[in-house]
């Protein structure tokens, strides 16, 4: 049950809550309840609203965020990688609160019931006119992975998104997922519906021929005077991560060279405030900014990580300030500069969550979405079943949402051992509520979800394990790509996070006995890279589970498959 305004502004100010500034609205009218939570006093002459990796959810949603979340090496006990009680400590957070709930997992279940649904557009859109009209001149920069994630963003080709971001006022973006369409359509929505409307920016993208730029490197907007610097950083490793295919005429990757260049070149045509606009992840933003020089900001996003204070990184030219704004449209940050004599003297930044029972929803966004979704509303509300346990899906190593998936792959395709992506979109259910196709596609919604079944022998089975654990663990933030370790079903084993690449996995086991190497195992995957995939007639994902939920009616909570850790506590990114 979802509180009402009043009831809603009454638990916050029952409440302590440190973090959120609200002493001084408490039991306030519902008037005065959105200052209570946004209210955000203008600093400053330039301002800069951040949002990122929102994954095409234009509804309010709830969200679980993760309670493990590992840091290794000099990356240990260090933000982004503190999880509940350990990341309201380090933010001056305090349990128990509105803010406690929107930056970490603990009692989610009951909290969620509490504070109601986070996110939302149309909520959204609320905010950022109001930051706006408080702020002459911000802009609206989306970090990316904006046009996938959704039943809706996936049947419309990415429209729906386009035409809600357009909307919303983004000024400019740079990209991830987006790439996942293909050249020709990411090309076709950049020059026919942005236009010079909406800039989006990759100094890292080039052709793979000849090294030319994809995609504009930067732009310079004045704000109050101000010239301004949007540099993009696009995800390095989009053809590693996602099918070459998809960009087999374009290069990525980091390229700390070509940004130096970029923040000089701006710099000469006189730029006061340099701001790098980045889908890295956070740890490869840190690291990035100890190397380049001349970067006021890096506002980032990829891994998922809503960070309620920025992370100061010194360089040899100064300080950088690096931010990551968490996901699925849950979080709205604002960073002001105060710029004087051509110099930042100062800043503030504050990510401010996204609650739809208390921030209403802007009326014309509400319409569009309304718009958006009416062809497809019956197809996305067909009640598939109903559960029973809390789903969600982030976190290092598996969540109940994955699982769900794992159990009906071995079950629909008879296969021992599955393998579902480490991917960090996803959207969450609270235990009795009803599993919607809609839902179903939140999780797993892609231009390429086909379901595989593949003969692996255990050697391959371990490499597999091997690489995703070298993504996701290696001491070298530019040799990860992001994603969380790969899901698996079936199949016991322990991981060493702090081991050397090739001998983190061991103890591999299928019904308590020892994968042999030569032997060969059926195992059942889905969203493969390789490029045969997509002519193999394979199924798509949830035509795979679909009908198996079906008869499966009601869900019993999912009993999780982890790995034995090895060698990782004590560790303030685990629960």
């Amino acid at each position: 049950m979802s509180l009402s305004k009043r009831e809603f502004l009454q638990v916050l100010a029952a409440a302590s809550v440190g973090g959120m500034g609200l002493q001084r609205y408490a039991w306030a009218d519902s008037a005065t309840s959105d200052k209570a939570l946004y209210d955000v006093p203008q600093f400053g002459n330039v301002s800069l609203l951040h949002m990122t990796d929102c994954h095409a959810q234009l509804k309010p949603i709830y969200f679980r965020e993760p309670s493990v979340n590992l840091g290794i090496g000099a990356m240990k006990n260090q933000r982004p990688h503190l999880v509940g009680e350990h990341l309201l400590q380090s933010c001056g957070i305090r349990p128990g609160t509105a803010s406690a709930h929107a930056f970490s997992y603990l009692d989610f279940e009951a909290a969620a019931k509490r504070y109601g649904k986070v996110g939302g557009f149309a909520h959204l859109s609320t905010l950022v006119k109001r930051m706006k009209a408080s702020r002459p001149g911000a802009l609206l920069l989306d970090g990316g992975d904006t046009w996938q994630g959704s039943a809706t963003s996936l049947w419309t080709n990415a429209q729906d998104m386009v035409d809600a971001c357009k909307l919303l006022g983004v000024d400019v973006m740079t990209g991830h997922w987006e790439f996942t369409y293909g050249i020709e359509r990411v090309q076709q929505i950049i020059e026919k519906d942005f236009g010079n409307k909406l800039d989006f920016v990759a100094q890292n993208v080039k052709t793979a021929d000849f090294g030319d730029p994809v995609f504009k490197p930067y732009v310079i907007r004045e704000m109050n005077g101000v010239p301004v610097a949007i540099i993009g950083q696009a995800f390095p490793y989009t053809p590693i991560a996602n099918p070459r295919y998809m960009v087999a005429d374009w290069s990525f990757g980091i390229q700390d060279d070509n940004l130096q260049k970029m923040v000089d070149e701006a710099r000469s045509k006189g730029a006061k405030v340099v701001v790098v606009l980045s889908h890295n992840g956070m740890d490869v933003d840190i690291k990035m900014a100890s190397r380049v020089r001349g970067v006021d900001a890096i506002l980032g996003g990829h891994t998922h990580d809503g960070m309620p204070i920025p992370t100061i990184v010194e360089n040899a030219g100064g300080k950088t300030i690096v931010t990551n704004a968490g996901s699925n449209g849950k979080f709205l940050g604002v960073l002001d500069f105060d710029v004087k004599d051509g110099k930042v003297r100062d800043f503030k930044y504050r990510l401010m969550p996204i609650f739809a029972n208390i921030l209403p929803a802007d009326t014309e966004m509400e319409a569009l979405i309304t718009k958006i979704r009416a062809p497809y509303e019956s197809r996305l509300n067909e009640v598939l079943a109903r559960t029973d346990g809390t789903l969600y899906r982030r976190g290092n190593f598996n969540g109940t949402g994955d699982q769900l998936l794992l159990d009906a792959m071995m079950a629909v395709q008879d296969a021992p051992i599955a393998f579902s992506p480490g991917f960090r979109w996803g959207t969450s259910l609270l235990a009795g509520q009803d599993i919607t196709r809609e839902w179903l596609m939140d999780m797993t919604a892609t231009t390429y979800s086909y379901a595989t079944v593949t003969e692996m022998t255990g050697a391959t089975i371990k490499t597999v394990l091997e690489d995703v654990a070298d993504n996701l663990f290696n001491p070298d933030p530019y040799y990860q790509q992001g994603g969380d370790m790969v899901r698996v079903g079936g199949l016991q084993y322990q991981c060493d996070p702090t081991a050397k690449a090739g001998a983190r996995i061991a103890e591999m086991r299928l019904k308590g006995e020892l994968l042999e190497a030569d032997k060969k195992y059926k195992v059942a995957g889905w969203a493969p890279v390789a490029e045969e995939a997509k002519s193999a007639g394979n199924q798509q994902i949830w035509e795979v589970v679909e009908p198996w939920l079906k008869d499966q009616k009601v869900l019993k909570p999912r009993s999780l498959n982890e790995p034995g850790l090895l060698n990782v506590k004590p560790n303030q990114g685990l629960a």
